[in-house]
């Protein structure tokens, strides 16, 4: 059932959103989807359609847990952030000054080259290269070039092998970088990197850490890097794209009790409810009714473009939880600079990240307007979902 408030939308054109989500399930697409749209911190549309799990036929609830994988990566990036606040480094520090292993890099060749041939990096790696993804470190893939095939194959996908990011960023460390620093922009495991940089600085676990500065004052009850027994029952299925439509993926424990290797890139898990709480904190620019997450300034900086120009003019990779035309990146989130360049609806300013499994957000100060997709879909790149979302959210402003 579809919950409307008016408040700037057209009812009559939010009712196109519940459309698109009826086909996605109908025509087997999705198994089961949420979407939640927030203008002026009220919920404007809410509505849950198909399963959380198609065997049993368990319906999406406004209660079910999601696997929100690189949504991850702005919670640890304003963490990273309020430690920031309090003097714990700068920006422009090398991390080597907290992970000492990462105190003289390497710079592979590249493909076609063995991965023993590499040169030093031209400068250390520092807090900024990895909060923007210019830092060289990749992500691992079983199908790509040599680094990539390397990385998949030590288990640096984090799902299997290790015990603690301590260790798994340690591992990290001993291989090349992909490029020099601040060379390019380039999507990957930077994130873990800087989970881990949290926990050296706090002396917490990273879980810890996001839960009493994070969750907790926001009221996030169901957020975290495990779902503890009493709650599988609201866990969605995790399902894999097919010629089929989809089927069950083979990742469905990652986040099951105990997890002791709790990735701040991809890791976490959380319900509807819990993410528009972070949405609202970031839409009032880090404050919430009990305070101030993160200072105005800091925030300001947080979503800024870093680029000095959109992703495409700094190098594509092939794999990202946005697009390049238009789009500029800031610490930790994508930023929209020119809605006509990326060719979409959208507002200058307005910044957004997504999750391997198909999850998205965005957040518009303009508008004064936050917009969530929960599902369980992977790759993120099967359907075009996001953009669809984005068009069918703005055209229902009035």
């Amino acid at each position: 059932m579809a919950n409307y408030c008016n408040n700037g939308f057209d009812p009559q054109r939010l009712r196109q959103i519940s459309k698109w989500m009826q086909a996605h399930v109908r025509d087997c697409r999705l198994s089961g989807l949420a979407v939640q749209i927030s203008r002026r911190g009220e919920v404007a549309f809410s509505e849950q359609v198909g399963y959380a799990d198609t065997a049993t036929r368990q319906p999406v609830a406004p209660d079910t847990i999601w696997r929100i994988y690189s949504m991850s990566k702005p919670i640890t990036s304003l963490a990273l952030l309020m430690l920031y606040e309090e003097g714990a480094f700068q920006l422009d520090q090398p991390v080597a000054d907290f992970l000492p292993a990462f105190s003289a890099p390497r710079v592979w060749k590249g493909p076609g080259h063995p991965l023993d041939a590499t040169e030093p990096a031209e400068r250390p790696i520092t807090i900024h290269d990895l909060l923007t993804h210019q830092a060289g470190i990749i992500y691992g893939d079983p199908q790509g070039n040599a680094l990539e095939q390397a990385l998949s194959a030590a288990g640096l996908d984090f799902d299997r092998g290790f015990k603690a990011m301590g260790q798994a960023v340690d591992a990290l460390a001993g291989f090349p970088l992909a490029f020099h620093p601040g060379e390019r922009w380039f999507y990957g495991l930077s994130t873990d990197v800087l989970g881990r940089v949290i926990e050296v600085i706090s002396g917490q676990t990273l879980g810890a850490f996001l839960k009493a500065r994070i969750f907790d004052p926001l009221g996030m009850e169901d957020t975290g890097f495990s779902v503890p027994d009493h709650k599988v029952s609201r866990l969605a299925t995790l399902y894999d794209h097919s010629s089929a439509g989809f089927s069950p993926s083979s990742n469905q424990d990652r986040c099951l009790a105990p997890v002791t290797l709790e990735s701040g890139g991809g890791g976490l898990v959380s319900t509807m409810a819990d993410f528009q709480r972070f949405a609202t904190m970031l839409l009032r620019r880090g404050a919430f009714d009990g305070g101030a997450l993160l200072g105005r300034k800091t925030f300001d900086l947080m979503v800024s473009n870093h680029m000095g120009g959109d992703l495409a003019s700094r190098g594509q990779a092939h794999f990202s939880e946005t697009t390049f035309e238009g789009i500029g990146f800031g610490l930790g989130v994508s930023v929209m600079l020119d809605p006509a360049r990326a060719k979409i609806i959208g507002s200058p300013g307005e910044f957004a990240w997504g999750g391997m499994a198909s999850t998205a957000f965005l957040v518009d100060p303009i508008e004064e307007m936050t917009v969530i997709l929960m599902t369980q879909l992977i790759p993120s790149s099967a359907y075009s979902l996001r953009r669809q979302l984005r068009v069918l959210s703005y055209q229902a402003l009035v």
